[in-house]
């Protein structure tokens, strides 16, 4: 079995608020488990209610980066398990050419940004770092590989026996092809998504506001289902929900963009909370 549940899908900046009650209003954060191994996708501020209630029997945690953008580490800090002396926490992130992950991750672990440095924590996390690559943890298959987004980002593919996970949170599909949607195999992410039971996937934007954010890492809705319907996938979750964006707004968006499609798979907008449990 393998569970996946919604921590935070907001993008950008956590939002609360009685108009976002719905869809909430914490930043990426995500659980993957299997009763045995625990897996954590970002670290944004619903890393820590994630923290609070996690298994008081998990003694080893895998936290895996998209990227080092603030909206996904912000929860970092405030994830009690790393203050738990019996917890091995292995953070993995994206490589770089130039600067080591420990040092990036120093930067937010310090003054002024944060005042416990990595060095005062009682276990020091490990940390491993990604590029495209595969990587065995428990019964957990994670493949990654970099994806189109400024700065070094990476998209997840998180197979468990016959069941796969795709978590592309951050991603302008249409900046990552010479030929959306009609070359696959030269698209941004397709390796990650393609026929993936379940896609995570960046949705911020409805088309007008992409053609004024062009180049800003981010889909539109409309290109997000594209991108779904290109790689077969049998359910799409929509992702990185706009702060400014309410429940009724993000209804409104997702009704605007499936009114007369038919489809083979399954929408939704992304919503905190939300479990996915699959027989593997």
């Amino acid at each position: 079995m393998m569970k996946v549940k919604i921590w935070g899908c907001r993008g950008s900046l956590p939002a609360p608020g009685p108009e976002n009650n719905f869809y909430g209003g914490n930043t990426s954060c995500v659980q993957v488990s299997d009763g045995e191994t625990c897996l954590v996708l970002d670290a944004g501020s619903g890393i820590q209610r994630l923290g609070r209630f996690l298994d008081q029997d998990v003694r080893q945690i895998h936290i895996f980066l998209t990227h080092l953008h603030i909206d996904h580490t912000m929860g970092l800090g405030f994830f009690l398990p790393l203050y738990n002396p019996n917890v091995e926490v292995h953070l993995w992130g994206p490589s770089t050419s130039d600067t080591p992950l420990l040092q990036r991750l120093r930067k937010y672990f310090s003054p002024p940004l944060f005042p416990v440095r990595l060095g005062d924590l009682p276990n020091h996390p490990i940390i491993h770092e990604l590029s495209d690559d595969q990587i065995q943890i428990g019964s957990f298959a994670i493949h990654s590989e970099f994806v189109c987004h400024p700065g070094p980002t990476l998209g997840f593919r998180i197979s468990h026996g016959d069941t796969v996970l795709a978590y592309i949170p951050d991603h302008e599909v249409r900046l990552g092809s010479n030929d959306f949607p009609n070359d696959p195999e030269w698209t941004s992410g397709y390796e990650i998504a393609k026929k993936a039971d379940l896609l995570l996937h960046d949705g911020a934007y409805t088309i007008a506001e992409y053609e004024e954010k062009a180049g800003w890492g981010h889909s539109a809705v409309q290109d997000t289902i594209e991108f779904a319907s290109m790689c077969k996938v049998k359910h799409l979750g929509i992702f990185h929900h706009e702060p400014n964006n309410t429940d009724s707004r993000l209804d409104e968006i997702l009704a605007e963009r499936l009114a007369g499609k038919e489809l083979d798979f399954s929408v939704e907008m992304c919503r905190e909370g939300a479990e996915y449990i699959f027989d593997t």
